[in-house]
């Protein structure tokens, strides 16, 4: 009979697999995929799609799957843990919030790489059929916000026409298609365009004095009457809605803008023409930076990830006459694509 200070051989084998197993749980899922996945944001879409497919061609690596799920959902697939099933890389047009930064800690995604890309405007489109329109942020406050403030009281927003918003506008009535809450577009849009322009009123820039929350509220509720209409995260399909539909506007970035302005065009902001210079300049008031976050526990586990990365970051493709310049994408200022570039090239994790 073998004592406990001496077991048999099969005991000693079954230590030896246990042993193994606890080893695997502790490095983390194993991952089996040759392909690099990307979900994330519609506005980023074009530009990671762009780099995937040169990528693709240009390295012994197999193309990256992208797919368009908004920026918010694609957080939550990122995040959702690690291995096989879970996405590498989630692009985003705006910035992850802590409370997605919490969510992936939770399942274990603790080591998250942040690049940023470039900037992209939020545009307010409409068909070249009709005249441009020209728009202050107000404006665009009183014709989509949920509640309004009438004779010193927020009502339901009453009004149904441009017109009734101001007198100088079209007497046409309000129609916007936009991206629904999951999409970054949307949450750039509501704290860019319907803050700033809930700002403008007195009534409300007082609110924001006493209590912020109350205020962001009231300036990031978008009405649900029909003037708003949620469209998706398909882009290409509100441009073609646009150009059925004269008396619309659309939402969407400004690279949609920059590849179909033989079929719509951009609305003047504040008397600022969302162009490629004035979103780099930063005077057309409604522009963001976007962004791709890359999980680093994928990072050797994933062919090419990091090589992915370099191609993004790189001159080619992100630099001032890099290729997805063509795809609408605005540039960095050279010290600060330097300053990206030597973060994926470290993996230099999120820093809130």
């Amino acid at each position: 009979m073998k004592s406990a200070l001496n077991p048999s051989a099969s005991a000693r084998t079954r230590i030896v697999v246990l042993a193994g197993l606890v080893a695997l749980l502790v490095a983390g899922p194993a991952i089996a995929r040759e392909q690099i996945r990307i979900v994330g944001s519609s506005t980023v879409f074009p530009f990671s799609t762009a780099v995937a497919e040169q990528f693709g061609k240009t390295t012994s690596f197999k193309t990256p799957i992208v797919e368009s799920t908004g920026s918010g959902g694609g957080l939550k697939l990122f995040c959702a843990g690690l291995g096989d099933d879970t996405p590498d890389i989630t692009n985003a047009s705006r910035r992850i919030k802590a409370s997605e930064v919490e969510l992936c800690g939770t399942n274990g995604v603790t080591e998250i790489v942040e690049i940023r890309v470039g900037f992209d405007g939020i545009v307010l489109a409409n068909s070249k059929k009709t005249e441009a329109m020209q728009l202050t942020a107000k404006q665009v406050f009183l014709a989509l916000a949920r509640e309004i403030p009438v004779a010193g009281k927020l009502v339901e927003n009453p009004n149904r026409t441009w017109k009734d918003v101001d007198a100088s506008l079209p007497d046409t009535k309000i129609e916007v298609l936009g991206p629904p809450p999951t999409s970054g577009t949307r949450d750039a849009f509501v704290e860019l365009a319907m803050e700033g322009g809930a700002k403008q009123i007195p009534m409300l820039k007082e609110l924001r004095g006493k209590d912020k929350k109350a205020f962001k509220a009231i300036a990031h509720a978008i009405r649900e009457d029909g003037a708003y209409v949620e469209a998706g995260e398909n882009d290409n399909l509100i441009v073609q809605k646009l150009d059925a539909n004269p008396d619309a506007l659309g939402i969407f970035g400004f690279s949609f803008l920059d590849q179909n302005s033989d079929r719509v065009q951009g609305s003047l902001i504040d008397g600022v023409e969302p162009t490629f210079e004035a979103i780099a300049d930063g005077s057309y008031p409604i522009s963001r930076s976007l962004y791709f976050y890359v999980k680093k526990q994928h990072v050797g586990k994933v062919p090419g990830l990091q090589e992915y990365i370099a191609e993004f970051t790189s001159e080619r493709a992100v630099g001032e006459d890099g290729y997805l310049g063509d795809k609408g994408l605005i540039p960095l200022s050279d010290s600060d694509r330097k300053v990206v570039q030597n973060a994926g090239k470290n993996l230099e994790l999120l820093n809130m």
